[in-house]
């Protein structure tokens, strides 16, 4: 059942006619009272409430309703209903517990698609955690483009397998190279939508000036080089999935156009009058931490909140080893089909030197480095001395390498938060969990390290 609370009679009953067209069993309560009250006979799966019940317009009722509601139910989905000039409270009922928020005026398909992700999601949160073995994993999707079996990476093909049949928004983070782009398309490959556009967009290559043009289409004549109508890249997905990437690289002015078509699945198309609807998954990545970007202004809170109703965040290849001799075979494998060395082989002494390496570019430096000693080698097995050679071709390759067996990254190889961060992992490794130690190893107060924890994504 899906109980709708607001004290407007007319809203109530036009929700629950479409609610009931849609196959959904329906109640109404007009006061925050009646809905508490509702909740009690149990049986309610979802609930719609809107944040005010009287003239005062601050959203406090609401808010009130929320937290008696979890506070009661704490694994039931509350979706908020609220006016677009009051996203800032819709954020802090997500903060609150909320699994969703519509906007004043909505859409029926808006409503629809909302109440669907927060019934798939609570589902998928009901099932019984428990570890997965990767057969398993295969067995229940299409993660063939995944390769590993790291205990880390596993965890994120557990949550991409419960998510992956919901509608729900994905944000995906990361370091530059760890697969963000291959969880994306298995997101994809698991859901409904699989046989529909899966759509790419790169964010930091689309200027401000030509945003509106790439993401919503322009008709012709709409600027000067608008010869004929284009389609943009949310046309082009529509009824599939888009995969905004970089999206932390994104231009504050072009946050609120991005905002607008999230919140309401409308747009504009440049130099059309005309609103169109458009039916999308969205999945995002990032390696940049958006959390922090907000404090600094540098990113819209409404919008992350709209992005990362799901956050997978990717290892690096350092946290992986085991899955490094994994990697370099299949990149061996596909690099002996390209270049046609059928057959092409990597000795386990070199497997184990791969495994040593510090690789700050992650996945794709590993896979850059496989093809380079596939090109300068004629035979059918790859040594250590063929990928140190084809290390050595790029100094700061090498540099990281040599530093690496020292103990200590090459300059320009890592940043300082990725150093900082490598350090708190490798703490937490050595003295098997134990905050106070690690804390007291890195000159730190437990306070100090738990903020750093939150800050990197860190499981202690």
């Amino acid at each position: 059942m899906i109980l709708v609370v607001d004290d407007d009679p007319s809203v109530t009953a036009s929700l629950s006619l479409l609610l009931k067209q849609a196959g959904y069993r329906t109640a109404a309560a007009a006061s925050p009272a009646e809905a508490l009250q509702r909740l009690e006979g149990g049986g309610c799966e979802l609930v719609l409430q809107d944040m005010n019940y009287s003239r005062r317009t601050s959203g406090e009722e609401g808010m009130e309703l929320l937290k008696e509601i979890k506070g009661r139910q704490a694994g039931l989905p509350v979706v908020l209903m609220t006016a677009w000039g009051s996203i800032e409270l819709a954020v802090e009922g997500i903060k609150a517990g909320a699994a969703d928020f519509v906007t004043k005026p909505w859409t029926n398909e808006q409503i629809l698609q909302v109440v669907k992700r927060a019934l798939g999601l609570a589902a998928a949160g009901r099932e019984a955690p428990r570890t997965l073995t990767r057969e398993e994993l295969d067995g229940q999707g299409d993660f063939s483009n995944v390769i590993g079996e790291d205990p880390g990476l596993l965890k994120v093909l557990e949550v991409v397998s419960r998510v992956a049949p919901t509608e729900a928004s994905v944000l995906i983070t990361g370091e530059s190279g760890t697969g963000k782009d291959e969880i994306a398309q298995a997101l994809c490959r698991n859901s409904d939508r699989r046989d529909q556009a899966f759509v790419k967009v790169n964010l930091g290559g689309i200027s401000s000036t030509l945003f509106e043009s790439e993401m919503f289409g322009h008709v012709k004549g709409a600027f000067t080089d608008a010869r004929q109508d284009r389609k943009g890249r949310f046309e082009l997905a529509d009824g599939g999935t888009i995969f905004l990437d970089e999206i932390g690289d994104l231009d504050p002015a072009c946050q609120v156009k991005l905002l607008r078509v999230l919140q309401d699945c409308t747009f504009e198309v440049l130099g059309s009058s005309r609103t169109r609807s458009v039916d999308v998954r969205v999945v995002s990545a990032t390696n940049r931490n958006l959390l922090e970007l907000v404090e600094s202004g540098g990113f819209r809170e409404d919008l992350l909140y709209r992005l990362n109703l799901i956050v997978v965040h990717m290892p690096p290849l350092r946290r992986r080893p085991g899955d490094i001799p994994l990697l370099a075979r299949h990149f061996a494998r596909g690099a002996g089909q390209v270049y046609r060395r059928s057959g092409l082989e990597i000795e386990e002494a070199a497997l184990e030197w791969l495994q040593g390496l510090p690789w700050p570019g992650n996945i794709r430096q590993l896979k850059q480095l496989v093809e380079r000693t596939t090109l300068m080698t004629t035979g059918p097995v790859l040594g250590v001395d063929d990928f140190s050679a084809a290390l050595a071709m790029q100094p700061e390759e090498g540099a990281a390498a040599e530093a690496g067996a020292a103990g200590l990254p090459a300059p320009g190889a890592m940043t300082l938060e990725e150093l900082e961060r490598s350090m708190i992992a490798r703490c937490l490794e050595h003295y098997e969990g134990n905050i106070s130690r690690v804390a007291e190893a890195l000159g730190l107060s437990r306070a100090a390290l738990y903020r750093r924890f939150e800050k990197y994504g860190i499981e202690p």
